[in-house]
């Protein structure tokens, strides 16, 4: 019967995605996504990662972690599965699974979706479980401490020096984000500073008024977090108090940069782990209430299968289907970051081995699925409304009148009244060149809300949904800041052995206050900067990401090869060989394109042309060294990171040869067994 049950499920699957592949014409239903997704996940959860965690992995629950092991109280600490997992899952699902599929559904439903779920089943829920259970075996060592411990010196500081470098421009592009989120917006500054307290109360509560009462610590923290939410609406009501948080982009920028120092340097328990495992409860809270909406109203996607925009002609981003549809979406399929936290925060939390599965695989599943959400709110909007709120006034034209006219020249009719009609409901005074992917995000999901729970809730339901934007990309910030100190420890362990020392805290507040100063830095000079700054990076941060997951899946392949398991390399091997050529190619076109859309050096040589021809304004002229210089340095930047894979890649392919030669290499870092005790 069972075996009858899985075989429906993957008939069922199957029909869904055929449905999706081969419709065309008219409009399809949201159901379809839904019931394709839920297929594929529990088919992936039930089956692969099952396998994966028996045959590939072999987990032990009778081998003693490191969390136990060590426990020294601050970064080593047994935790509840449950809290590990919410952990996890808010350290990860930052803003990649919200805003790459809904940028990306200028492409239209279909190349968006069939990547989230292939993606992540076989990519990004592979990495995450893997790199988990190796960091797990080796004490809770870092990305780039198993690289150079199972490669050797090339490879290993290589990956070192990748993974640092990206980690400071994925940080630095999180913290734009959810200033840009923040700013303005009493409701959602006041919540997410609320979450900071209320985290800390939680963690008091678990570990020393009432040590091990979970549930009870997560009705009181539910509780309070949701009298935030509805506080933040009084709030943003009152005259006189929503001005203590109606903060502009530089105040808010030096809170998020103190509010990462802070997250850094205190022990797990009292604010990061208690923090995001509150905030996975508003996450996973309205991603399932939006999930029903969705089988409850069972809308119609009106987004095309495909548009004409697979070209690369696309008014949101520039570049076609291949290869930019897989830098987009990031996070939602396959991301580098999760790495970090894999082998960061999270192996140290970890008292039981057999949680591996359910934290590594099952928490990037339920990401891919937040994914899926997003790219149905999405493209649930007129797809005339997506582009007015997402194409920038370059693009489409400085006026609502041009915009429209442009839009609808497309094939996507929409009107002047139309948007201002929309942006009225929402409770904004315009929603035209809202770019960036938040904004149209947030009216999808209103849109669903005030459709099954009530039309007069529609700006409620809007700044609720920007403030759990906000939210998500938070605590993401927090957990990476740590694990940025952690490889920043490492790096500086081979001047001075003492800063090695994770628990040593001089070495935490030096690293902490370094990692924090270099993220720092170019958030300030992005929010200071509105033509350009960090917000030119911005193309890095999907680059950036798929070479981090290259570097992680190369390390993985090269460790299992090490062990014996040669004949289960393809695992990692090739989901590491298709982000090695998306990444490689998209890196090309962004060195050597001359399309100014898409060519970093195009873009500089066009800006330093426009000067020289003096057809600039005297403003304009102002900026236009720094843009030039950081549209220079993201080239750069690009070469040197995938340069770096390739050093990787080189490196772990010698090992494997010598392995299959039978040659000598590393000995395995892997930490002798300690078998616990029988327990009664």
């Amino acid at each position: 019967m069972k075996k009858l049950l899985w075989i429906a499920i993957a008939l069922v699957g199957a029909f869904a995605i055929g449905g999706l592949a081969l419709h065309r014409g008219e409009s399809i239903n949201a159901m379809w996504i839904l019931v394709a997704a839920a297929c594929v996940y529990a088919i992936g959860y039930r089956l692969y990662s099952a396998w994966l965690a028996a045959t590939v992995l072999t987990l032990d629950d009778k081998r003693i972690t490191p969390a136990i092991r060590i426990n020294d109280g601050r970064d080593f600490v047994p935790t509840n599965r449950w809290v590990v997992f919410g952990h996890h899952f808010a350290a990860i699902a930052g803003p990649g699974p919200l805003i790459g599929p809904t940028l990306a559904a200028q492409f239209g439903y279909l190349p968006g979706t069939l990547w989230i779920l292939i993606g992540a089943v076989l990519g990004g829920c592979v990495q995450d479980m893997t790199v988990l259970f190796l960091s797990t075996r080796r004490n809770g060592r870092s990305l780039g401490q198993m690289a150079r411990d199972e490669l050797g010196p090339v490879g290993g500081y290589a990956a070192m020096l990748g993974t640092l470098v990206i980690m400071v421009i994925l940080i630095a592009v999180l913290g734009l984000v959810v200033v840009n989120a923040m700013r303005h917006s009493p409701w959602g500054t006041s919540t997410v500073f609320a979450t900071i307290p209320i985290a800390v109360l939680v963690g008091l509560y678990m570990r020393n008024i009432r040590p091990g009462r979970v549930l009870e610590a997560s009705i009181i923290g539910v509780a309070l977090l949701l009298l935030a939410v509805g506080g933040g609406g009084w709030v943003d009501g009152h005259p006189v108090v929503r001005e203590w948080f109606n903060l502009d982009a530089v105040t808010l920028s030096w809170f998020v940069i103190g509010y990462g120092f802070i997250a850094a340097v205190l022990p797990v328990w009292l604010l990061l782990a208690p923090r995001d495992y509150l905030s996975t409860f508003l996450k996973l809270g309205t991603v399932i209430l939006l999930a029903i909406a969705v089988v409850v109203l069972r809308p119609e996607i009106r987004m095309p299968a495909m548009t004409q925009f697979i070209d690369g002609s696309g008014p949101i981003f520039g570049g076609a289907l291949f290869p930019f549809v897989f830098i987009t979406i990031a996070c939602g399929a396959i991301s580098g970051f999760h790495a970090l936290v894999s082998s960061g925060t999270t192996p140290k939390l970890i008292g039981n081995e057999r949680d591996i599965r359910l934290i590594g695989y099952g928490s990037m599943m339920l990401e891919s699925g937040v994914a899926i959400m997003a790219m149905i709110a999405a493209t649930l909007l007129e797809p005339g409304v997506f582009f007015a709120i997402n194409s920038s006034p370059g693009v489409v034209g400085t006026t609502a009148e041009a915009a429209v006219a442009t839009i609808s020249g497309w094939g996507f009719p929409v009107t002047v009244e139309q948007m201002q009609l929309l942006a009225t409901q929402m409770g904004e005074s315009t929603l035209f060149a809202r770019t960036g992917g938040a904004p149209s995000l947030a009216v999808g999901m209103a849109s669903i809300f005030s459709s099954a729970f009530g039309q007069h809730m529609m700006a409620l339901w809007y700044h609720f949904a920007i403030m759990f934007e906000a939210v998500f990309i938070l605590t993401t910030l927090d957990a990476g800041t740590r694990v940025g100190r952690f490889m920043l420890q490492d790096a500086l362990s081979h001047i001075w052995p003492k800063m090695g020392q994770t628990s040593w805290y001089p070495s935490v507040l030096m690293s902490s206050a370094l990692i924090v100063a270099g993220w720092g830095y170019f958030l300030y000079i992005g929010v200071i900067d509105p033509n350009g700054g960090i917000n030119i990076l911005w193309p890095l941060f999907g680059i950036s990401n798929q070479l981090l997951a290259g570097i992680a899946l190369c390390i993985c392949t090269g460790i299992l090869v090490k062990q014996g398991k040669i004949r289960y390399a393809w695992v990692t091997g090739l989901p590491l060989a298709w982000l090695t050529v998306v990444t490689t190619v998209a890196t090309w076109q962004k060195v050597v394109s001359d399309d100014v859309r898409i060519g970093f050096l195009a873009a500089a040589n066009d800006i330093a042309d426009k000067v020289a021809a003096g057809t600039m304004s005297e403003a304009q002229v102002a900026v236009a060294k720094q843009l030039i210089f950081n549209q220079r340095l993201d080239a750069v930047l690009v070469i040197l990171l995938t340069l770096i894979l390739w050093i990787v890649i080189a490196d772990t392919a010698r090992v494997c040869w010598r392995v299959v030669r039978g040659l000598p290499v590393l000995p395995s870092s892997e930490t002798p067994a300690q078998v616990a005790m029988a327990q009664t």
